[in-house]
Formats: C-alpha cells, sequence, structure tokens
C-alpha cells in the first residue's frame, strides 16, 4: 500500500500505476482515490495517480481541523510529487481537487502541464454548497451499502444510471459498519463550510483560473449540476482562449468521468501535453 509522510507528519495515502504522463487524480471534498475507479480503464498510455487527501479514505486523519484547507492539500500535492520525482504533472480535479488545482496554478505554476476541472470553476453556486452542507459530516441513516445505493439510484440529477453502477459508488463512499454504514472521511470536515467562523471566507477565485492561461484546460459540467453554472463555465470559455469545454447530459454534480463527454475533454487536454515521461 504506497504511502508518503507529509512535512507535518501526517502518512497519505496514494496509487501509482501505468506508464507515460503523469495524471495526478485528486477527488472531491468528501470523496477520495477509489472515485477514479470509473475512469482509470480509460487513461491508456498514462502513469494514473491517485491521492486520498488527508483525512479521507486509507489516508490519515489530522489533529487539527483547520489543517483540512485547500492550501495545505494543496502543499500535499506538491510534496507528493516530490516524493515521485515529478517534476510537472496534468491534474485531472474533481470539484476540490480542480479547486486544489487552481491554487496551484497560482503557487506552483511550473508543476503544471495542463488540468481538467471536474465539475467546478470560479464561481460555486449557493444552491450546490447548501447542498453539501446539508449531509457534510453526518452518516446517511442506512443499514448497510444497498440501501444507500438504492437511494442514489433516485436522485433526479442522474436518471437512468445502472444499479451496478451506483453500487460500485456507495463502496467507493461508504464502507459497512456492523449493522450500520460508516462515511470514509473525517467528519471535522464540516467545519470547512461552517458558518461560525471557523473558516475563512472564500476569496475571488477568478484570479486562479485565469492563473491557468497558456495552458492546456478543460471543464467538464454535468448537464444538472447545481455546483457549476451555464453562465460561470461561458465566461471560463471567453477568459480562457482554447478552453475545451463539455457539458454531460444526465449528470448532476458530478459526472463520474466515463462518459464520452468527459473522456473527450480529457483527451484533449492528455493529447495537447508534451512532456518527458
Amino acid at each position: 500500500m504506497p504511502r508518503f509522510d507529509t512535512s507535518d507528519g501526517l502518512s497519505l495515502h496514494f496509487t501509482d500505476q501505468g506508464q507515460g504522463l503523469p495524471v495526478l487524480c485528486l477527488p472531491g471534498l468528501t470523496r477520495n482515490g477509489d472515485d477514479f475507479q470509473f475512469v482509470l480503464p480509460h487513461l491508456k498510455g498514462v502513469r494514473a495517480i491517485t491521492l486520498d487527501s488527508r483525512g479521507r479514505g486509507l489516508s490519515e486523519w489530522d489533529g487539527d481541523y483547520t489543517n483540512y484547507s485547500i492550501p495545505r492539500e494543496a502543499l500535499d500535492v506538491v510534496e507528493l510529487c516530490q516524493h515521485l520525482g515529478l517534476e510537472r504533472v496534468v491534474i485531472l480535479g474533481t470539484s476540490r481537487g480542480g479547486l486544489i488545482a487552481m491554487g496551484l496554478a497560482v503557487t506552483h505554476p511550473e508543476l503544471l502541464a495542463g488540468v481538467i476541472l471536474n465539475d467546478i470553476g470560479p464561481v460555486i453556486d449557493t444552491l450546490g454548497l447548501d447542498r453539501i452542507k446539508g449531509y457534510l459530516g453526518t452518516t446517511p441513516d442506512h443499514p448497510d451499502l444497498e440501501s444507500v445505493a438504492q437511494a442514489m439510484a433516485r436522485d433526479a440529477h442522474f436518471p437512468a444510471v445502472p444499479m451496478a453502477r451506483w453500487r460500485a459508488h456507495a463502496a467507493n463512499l461508504y464502507r459497512q459498519a456492523d449493522s450500520k454504514i460508516a462515511i470514509r472521511y473525517d467528519p471535522r470536515l464540516a467545519h470547512t463550510l461552517s458558518d461560525d467562523g471557523t473558516s475563512a471566507a472564500m476569496p475571488d477565485l477568478w484570479p486562479f483560473f485565469d492563473a491557468l492561461q497558456g495552458k492546456p484546460v478543460a471543464v467538464i459540467r454535468g448537464a444538472n449540476s447545481d455546483l457549476l453554472s451555464d453562465e460561470t463555465l461561458a465566461e471560463m470559455a471567453r477568459r480562457h482562449k482554447g478552453l475545451v469545454a463539455v457539458t454531460v447530459p444526465d449528470r448532476g454534480h458530478v459526472p463520474f468521468l466515463d462518459e464520452p463527454e468527459a473522456l473527450q475533454a480529457i483527451n484533449a487536454v492528455l493529447e495537447s501535453v508534451q512532456i518527458p515521461a
């Protein structure tokens, strides 16, 4: 089980498979590297790396929840790349993973060979943010993974998704614990979106997105997303000449990434990046 120690002493889990262009996959706020299991088989001829951010998946929880911040998690990414001897990578960032990529565009632009943003942009819609606040840090009241999958299948933002996919997705997000399920992340992550002053206000993110100018960038949006709007996506395309922007039908926040439209965007970036393997 590959792991590395951060500069502040946490042991983080990652996976590393394949050879070629390094593609670093960064998951969303409550998710982990397993979230990319659906797209990994489609990433041919690349070195695919996934990271369980601190407090998620198989990585250690942080004793100080204020370290569950984008700047600290971005530093973890830098330190993972140093651990692996990687000077430049393509980042495939889902939601919070995309925010980390935009942060790195300002602090470590030399590290980014290209960026693919999965249903995230510089403007985060309050509707989606409120939805996330509603479940963050709490365990769903379900006795087993099958009942979780059945509940997921009723999500109107994701029509006609096969049950086999929901079962696999449920196992990525939760684990069975005796007669109930458990979340696979530190529940204190809820403090990162609190309204009680424990977390800093979200800065203007447009300068972070603008820092991606000159790099191959793609944005994947779920047609039913409540976090990334059509208007924000249009403004991103206006600001970043050459942006690859796709919308995945019948998907909310976030697409699974193995949809044809998502793969088109991913491959467009990968094919435009030329760095030594």
